[in-house]
């Protein structure tokens, strides 16, 4: 039984060329870091401030800004089945952190 998978209407990947020998294809060059001629490709990377305070508090070690009075109370709320869930809250912060991410400007929505 012979089965033809369709590109779906999708481009065509390129193939490795095999007739190179030993040389190292595009795609193991790209997976280097390297562009085919050998010259170093330059990444960026963006951390939003969330990730740069996230990275900050991994370095302090014991003496990160973790307010443990608020997690005990966050934790007994929880286990006494008390904690209130604010969505539009979530939902504003989860849309900010979206626009960070994306670089854009952040939406603004209900009452955060």
């Amino acid at each position: 039984m012979n089965t033809t998978i369709s590109n779906n209407g999708l481009p065509k990947l390129p193939q490795a060329n095999s007739s190179q020998g030993n040389a190292p294809s595009q795609a193991t060059a790209a997976a280097a870091g390297t562009e085919p001629g050998g010259a170093v490709s330059a990444d960026k990377v963006n951390l939003t401030d969330s990730a740069r305070a996230l990275q900050e508090a991994s370095r302090a070690g014991d003496s990160s800004p973790i307010d443990t009075a608020k997690v005990e109370r966050v934790r007994q709320a929880l286990a006494a089945g008390t904690y209130q869930v604010n969505p539009e809250r979530i939902a504003d912060r989860m849309l900010s952190l979206d626009s960070q991410i994306a670089g854009t400007k952040p939406v603004s929505g209900g009452n955060a």
